[in-house]
């Protein structure tokens, strides 16, 4: 069987090209927001969901099925390949004068527009929401690339974007024959490679090719894959596919980066999701949930996940950090978000008289330490 990969790029209807690369971007001042423009008085930021996988896994699979889709939905899909012609981005490629190359926003029946990227990100989103037209979504496949992290840490909280996007969610497929294979085979790597990255990062996870499991074991064996997903990052949620058909609403609009989403919070409030490093024996990237009853001193947290954070204190790589705080003299439950070393500590809402409050902190990342962590959170108590 051929790669999924390896599919031909759907037919495009209209081809505005108008965007060359190396031309000089429009000054600062020259660009105008969407709250700026009649058309988009008040319109929301846009969402971007990262789209990443192991090579194989069906990324490509899943943007053409997108792009052909009939869903009703104006959505932009952003190939980042950063110099490989492959796959949809060949119908958008062409070479200009000198053979400097000529970036197109391919018009599709569907009413999606597709685009590569060869310069700057930023400037591809900056241009896409000042279109005509109002789009629904913008996807962003990162194929070449290995680590989502730089990608989700620019769009979530880059100034330069303002308003105009917001990131909406990592959406990593997975290959469900070969996922077993990848990850043990990497297993006492130093490196932890693209697998382990992607999965760690992810909001959502696409488990793909579920129709090339043997249909004897196929429950026991997508249960296994499972808690192999979870075991690395037990935040992300799991979407059984054949060929990448997925459901939308389950991959767009999921809020994971937005602190006051009730299901963001409420995945944070269950009681039933500590996890514990007791039967672990290896310092591979995993998921570790730690709590604490004591109400915290905000500025010591702040101190606190810095320490982690930045100057790896305790010698932990975090990948991923979500979590609650209840914090001295506020009724205000705060919300922590962190990706590698950027974080966010936020009020998002009052807490709830039937609510426990509780410091609940999920850390994705490698070379975890239950012991530490609990120690000096604890000791930001007051």
């Amino acid at each position: 069987m051929e790669p999924e990969d390896d599919e031909e790029p759907p037919p495009a209807i209209a081809i505005n090209a108008d965007v060359v690369v190396g031309e000089t971007p429009p000054h600062q001042s020259d660009v105008l927001r969407p709250s700026q423009r009649p058309d988009f008085a008040e319109a929301p930021a846009v969402g971007v969901t990262v789209i990443t996988g192991y090579l194989g896994a069906g990324k490509s699979t899943l943007v053409n099925y997108i792009l052909n889709g009939q869903h009703g939905k104006r959505i932009a899909v952003i190939l980042n390949e950063f110099g490989e012609e492959i796959g949809v981005e060949r119908a958008m490629i062409n070479e200009g004068e000198g053979g400097a190359l000529v970036e197109e926003w391919v018009e599709l029946a569907n009413g999606c527009i597709c685009c590569t990227v060869k310069h700057s990100l930023v400037q591809a989103l900056e241009q896409l929401v000042q279109r005509k037209e109002r789009l629904d979504h913008i996807l962003l496949e990162t194929t070449g690339l290995a680590n989502p992290a730089p990608l989700a840490s620019v769009l979530w909280l880059d100034e330069q974007l303002e308003s105009d996007v917001r990131l909406d969610s990592v959406i990593t497929v997975v290959d469900a024959k070969n996922l077993r294979y990848q990850l043990k085979s990497n297993h006492d790597s130093s490196s932890f490679p693209e697998a382990y990255y992607q999965i760690a990062f992810a909001d959502v996870v696409i488990l793909n090719k579920v129709d090339l499991i043997a249909s004897d074991d196929c429950g026991v064996v997508l249960e296994d894959l499972e808690k192999d997903i979870h075991n690395i990052n037990s935040l992300a949620n799991i979407i059984h596919s054949v060929r990448c058909q997925v459901d939308l609403s389950k991959i767009l609009n999921r809020r994971a980066y937005d602190a006051t989403h009730a299901a963001h919070l409420e995945a944070l409030l269950k009681e039933n999701s500590t996890l514990s490093t007791s039967a672990i024996h290896d310092s591979g990237v995993r998921t570790l949930c730690i709590c604490e009853l004591k109400k915290v001193d905000i500025d010591k947290v702040k101190m606190w996940i810095e320490e982690i954070l930045w100057d790896k204190k305790y010698g932990m790589d975090i990948y991923r950090c979500k979590g609650i705080l209840t914090v001295v003299n506020s009724d205000q439950l705060y919300t922590l978000q962190a990706v590698r070393e950027i974080y966010e500590i936020v009020p998002t809402r009052k807490w709830k008289e039937e609510e426990s409050r509780i410091n609940k902190i999920v850390f994705i990342g490698r070379s975890l330490n239950e012991e530490i962590l609990v120690n000096t959170l604890g000791a930001c108590t007051m």
